[in-house]
């Protein structure tokens, strides 16, 4: 079975299980294979990936109490962030593991590539202070101003979100610290990473004092991650990359050019394709929500609600899905415990739902409003 060589390792998936009953490590390996089988098409079989060395040795850690066997799965790819995130997902769908009812939930999704970039830069400099010859100093300077961009990335809030300078009054954000590095090394320093799908506290929190200007993915996934964010945080201004790029992989031109060409957020819409009538929610509304979802913290339950906000079952989170699937009552609104799944957004989408409340969301690809307080 080929191997991925450690040079060629873009993310970490970091992944967190629980099962009931007693495990051993090739039941987890044979469950992420075997399971996830069929799901992504055939671009995307995790055993051909491995085979082709487009995924590295999976890592699995386990830990027994009693009749419970829990775990951390560690997948390194060579994938694009794309193809990344959906490998992770995918795996999240797993709901058996071995002989056992087991829950998958991705912890992160790490840029490894951080690291060697910070050494990179660090050794860069020290042998450019040691290079004797014709280099111009225009072109030493150059480095060093590129070197030092991409050094001064910091670290913002709990969720030590990647980011630049943020002391000015205009804030650019981002979906991952790849983007935040590209932006920087192309001297834009006002930026943060959402860090992922996920709405961070920080983000929301940014968005009261500053004036935030959205930059996004060409693509699908951009505008779906526009929709959610606009629906949860107050955005000035969107800034989309060109049809078909990812923010990470633009030149300095084209980010200069995208950022012109930024528009008000109100003016906002998803295409007409994609467009779909949309559950109405007031302020009030969403103060209700956000009452329901705090109570609901930690009872590791989903309640469905009709579409005056009125509780019409409370279910389990395990047995989500199947209460979806089987319910012949109409849910306009779930409201969560925990991390959505792509199975239960599929599941929710199958029943009509229009609203999901929840702490975290694995993908934002639906057209469900999706809404974190």
């Amino acid at each position: 079975m080929a191997k991925i060589s450690p040079v060629s390792i873009k993310y970490m998936i970091h992944a967190n299980f629980i099962a009931e009953g007693a495990l051993e490590k090739p039941d987890v390996i044979g469950a992420l294979f075997g399971q996830t089988e069929g799901l992504l098409g055939t671009d995307l079989e995790m055993r051909d990936l491995q085979k082709e060395g487009k995924i590295g040795r999976i890592e699995v850690e386990l830990t027994r109490e009693n009749k419970r066997t829990t775990g951390v799965i560690k997948i390194p790819t060579a994938l694009d962030q794309s193809e990344t995130t959906l490998i992770g997902a995918a795996i999240e769908t797993i709901e058996r593991i071995g002989p056992c009812d087991s829950q998958i939930e991705v912890e992160r999704i790490e840029d490894v590539r951080g690291g060697k970039r910070d050494y990179i830069i660090e050794r860069a400099k020290k042998l450019m202070q040691q290079i004797e010859g014709s280099t111009s100093s225009r072109e030493i300077s150059e480095e060093i101003k590129g070197a030092s961009r991409i050094a001064g990335i910091q670290e913002y809030g709990k969720n030590k979100l990647p980011c630049g300078d943020l002391s000015g009054k205009e804030v650019i954000v981002v979906e991952g610290r790849a983007d935040v590095l590209n932006l920087m090394r192309n001297g834009v320093k006002n930026v943060i990473s959402m860090n992922g799908t996920k709405l961070p506290d920080e983000i929301k929190e940014l968005s009261n004092e500053k004036e935030i200007t959205l930059f996004v993915d060409g693509d699908r996934g951009g505008k779906l991650i526009t929709q959610n964010v606009v629906d949860n945080v107050k955005v000035a201004y969107l800034a989309t990359a060109p049809d078909g790029k990812e923010v990470e992989e633009l030149t300095s031109k084209e980010i200069l050019m995208a950022l012109r060409k930024k528009i008000p957020a109100e003016g906002f819409s998803p295409s007409a394709s994609e467009e779909t009538k949309r559950f109405e929610l007031n302020e009030e509304d969403k103060e209700k929500l956000k009452k329901l979802s705090d109570e609901n913290e930690g009872t590791e339950k989903a309640i469905l609600l009709d579409e005056s906000l009125n509780e019409l079952k409370k279910v389990s989170v395990r047995s989500l899905n199947s209460a979806l699937r089987r319910s012949k009552e109409k849910f306009s609104v779930v409201i969560i415990d925990g991390t959505v799944t792509s199975s239960t957004i599929q599941a929710a989408e199958d029943a009509n739902c229009q609203v999901i409340v929840a702490k975290n969301f694995v993908t934002t690809d639906t057209k469900i409003q999706l809404l974190s307080f």
